[in-house]
């Protein structure tokens, strides 16, 4: 009983559970990234290079062929394209999650940068001045 209630007390731990949030929310996200890569970015950015569809870029080691026993061998392929649209995916979900922790450590610089009240001079420093003062005098 004593192990169920530890493990209880870890996963009820706000850590897990805002990770466990982080992971389901980055996971949609992705999914929302993809979508914007292959429908709103490449096709524009295929129509510049020379209309390419990136994800069928590949480079065949190996057309397909028929094997001895009549059965189709399929081709032995490199696909790049896919290769660059993930590696645009990646670029603008992390430049996303860069702007986001920017404007989350601007918004808590502007908390923490509020000027405080400057602190009362004590008394007795304030005497010294004075008796410095007047020494120089």
């Amino acid at each position: 009983m004593g192990m169920l209630t530890e493990f209880k007390e870890f996963a009820m731990r706000g850590n897990v559970i805002d990770l466990a949030v982080g992971v389901v929310i980055g996971a949609a996200f992705g999914k929302i990234v993809t979508a914007l890569v292959e429908k709103i970015i490449m096709p524009p950015l295929g129509l510049l290079i020379g209309k390419v569809d990136f994800s069928e870029l590949a480079w065949t080691l190996s057309p397909a062929r028929l094997g001895p026993d009549g059965k189709e061998i399929p081709a032995v392929v490199i696909g790049y394209g896919d290769f660059i649209n993930t590696l645009i995916q990646f670029v603008i979900v992390a430049f996303a999650i860069f702007v986001v922790v920017k404007a989350i450590n601007r918004l808590s610089r502007k908390k923490e940068a509020a000027p405080a009240a400057p602190a009362a001079t004590p008394e007795d420093v304030l005497l010294l001045r004075e008796i410095r003062d007047s020494l120089k005098k």
